[in-house]
C-alpha cells in the first residue's frame, strides 16, 4: 500500500519557511527581497557619509548576508557575524603580530596559524563561521591599503557591527516579520503532518506498506518539527522586543518531538502486518485510533492557528480504552503466547506507543490552552 504525501500541508511546509502568515511564496520572496534591498542601500549609504574604505564593502555585505525572514533570525545571524569576525579578526592580528612574515612563505605559515584553528572551531559552533574567512581578510588585505594588521582588523570589526545593525533595524521598520508568529504557524504544519501520518503508518498491521514511502513520511515529519524548533530558537532573540507575555515555546517543542517518536516507534512496530488471528479482531479498533487521533491532531492545529481552546479527547480516549480492553482479552485468552519473539516485540510496542501518546495529547492540550491565552 502506497502513502500520499498530503498536497495542502506539503505546500504550506514549503511555503512557511517564508511565509509566516501562509500567504503564497512569492509575495514572502518579494518582501524579503525588498528588506535585503533597502538594508544594501542603507548600509552603503551610511558607508559614504562615514566615508568608510572600500565603498563600505564589508558593511553593505554584511546587511545582506545577515537579513533573515524573521526579526529573531536577523538578530541571531548578525550576532553570530559580529562574533565570528570579531574572534577571527583578533585572532589573525595576534598571529600576525607575533610572527614575521615578510616573504610568501612565511605568510602562508601564518596563514595555515591563523586558518587551522578558526576552522576548528567553526566545525564545533556555527558562530564562528565566519572566523576563518575574517583571518583571511585580515592578513591578505591589510598592507593593500597602507594599514597595518590591527587597523585592518578594527576596521573590518566596525564595518561588519555597522551592517548588522542596518540588517535589524531594516527587519524592523520595513515589513516585519516575528519568529514567533512563524513559529506558531510552523507547529501547525507539523501537527498537520503527525494527523496526516498516523491513520497511514497504523494500516501497517493489516497491510503491507511500501518502506521507501514510509521513510519518506518520516522524513517529512522530521523535518515539520525540526522547523519548528529553527523558529522558536530565533524567537528566543525577540524577547526583548516583546510588548505582551508570550508562552515558552520549549513546552510546545518538546510536546511536538515526543508525539514525533510516538510515530517513529508506530512506524517500526507496523513493518508487517498482524498476524490473521489478531489482526481480524484488533485490525477495526487500530484504524479507529488512527482516525481519532488524526482527528484530533488536525482540530488541535486549527485551534492553536486560530488561538481557541483545544478540542476535548473524548474520542481519543474511548478509541483507545477500547483497543486496551481487546488487547487485555487476548492476552486473557492466552493468543499472544503464541507470537514469535519479533512479534510479541511489535505487538506491545505498539500498546506503549499509544500509551505514550495518550500523555502527550494531553499535554499538546495544555500547550493550545496556554497559546490562546497568550
Amino acid at each position: 500500500m502506497s502513502i500520499q504525501r498530503a498536497p495542502a500541508a506539503a505546500q504550506r511546509l514549503n511555503a512557511i519557511s517564508s511565509s509566516p502568515r501562509g500567504h503564497s511564496g512569492y509575495a514572502s520572496a518579494i518582501r524579503l527581497s525588498v528588506r535585503i534591498t533597502v538594508s544594501a542601500l542603507a548600509a552603503y549609504f551610511l558607508a559614504q557619509v562615514l566615508t568608510v574604505p572600500l565603498r563600505g564593502l564589508w558593511a553593505v555585505l554584511t546587511a545582506v548576508v545577515v537579513m533573515q525572514a524573521s526579526v529573531g533570525g536577523s538578530i541571531r545571524a548578525s550576532f553570530e557575524y559580529v562574533v565570528g569576525t570579531f574572534a577571527g579578526a583578533v585572532y589573525a592580528t595576534l598571529v600576525s603580530l607575533l610572527v614575521p612574515h615578510a616573504g610568501p612563505p612565511a605568510t602562508g605559515a601564518v596563514l595555515a596559524l591563523s586558518i587551522a584553528p578558526l576552522a576548528f572551531a567553526a566545525a564545533r559552533s556555527a558562530i564562528f563561521r565566519i572566523a576563518p574567512f575574517t583571518a583571511v581578510i585580515v592578513l591578505l588585505l591589510a598592507g593593500e591599503f597602507g594599514e597595518g594588521s590591527t587597523a585592518a582588523a578594527m576596521a573590518r570589526l566596525l564595518e561588519v557591527a555597522m551592517g548588522g545593525a542596518v540588517a535589524v533595524t531594516v527587519s524592523l521598520l520595513i515589513f516585519p516579520e516575528h519568529a514567533y508568529g512563524r513559529g506558531r504557524q510552523a507547529a501547525v504544519i507539523a501537527l498537520e503532518r503527525l494527523a496526516h501520518a498516523m491513520p497511514l503508518l497504523l494500516r501497517g498491521f493489516s497491510a503491507e506498506l511500501d518502506p521507501t514511502e514510509v521513510q519518506r513520511v518520516q522524513d517529512d515529519l522530521g523535518a515539520a518539527v525540526g522547523l519548528f524548533d529553527t523558529t522558536v530558537a530565533e524567537a528566543k532573540h525577540e524577547q526583548a522586543l516583546a510588548h505582551a507575555a508570550r508562552p515558552g515555546a520549549g513546552s510546545l517543542s518538546r510536546t511536538l518531538l515526543r508525539l514525533r517518536h510516538d510515530l517513529v516507534i508506530i512506524g517500526r512496530t507496523a513493518a508487517a502486518p498482524l498476524p490473521d488471528a489478531l489482526a481480524r479482531r484488533l485490525a477495526p479498533l487500530i484504524a479507529a485510533v488512527g482516525s481519532t487521533v488524526s482527528a484530533y491532531l488536525s482540530a488541535s492545529a486549527q485551534a492553536l492557528g486560530a488561538r481557541r481552546s483545544p478540542p476535548g479527547l473524548a474520542d481519543v480516549d474511548t478509541a483507545m480504552d477500547a483497543y486496551a480492553a481487546a488487547v487485555a482479552a487476548l492476552r486473557a485468552e492466552g493468543l499472544t503466547r503464541t507470537l514469535s519473539t519479533h512479534e510479541a516485540e511489535h505487538f506491545f510496542a505498539l500498546s506503549f506507543a499509544l500509551d505514550q501518546m495518550r500523555g502527550n495529547l494531553v499535554d499538546l492540550a495544555r500547550c493550545v490552552r496556554d497559546w490562546m491565552a497568550a
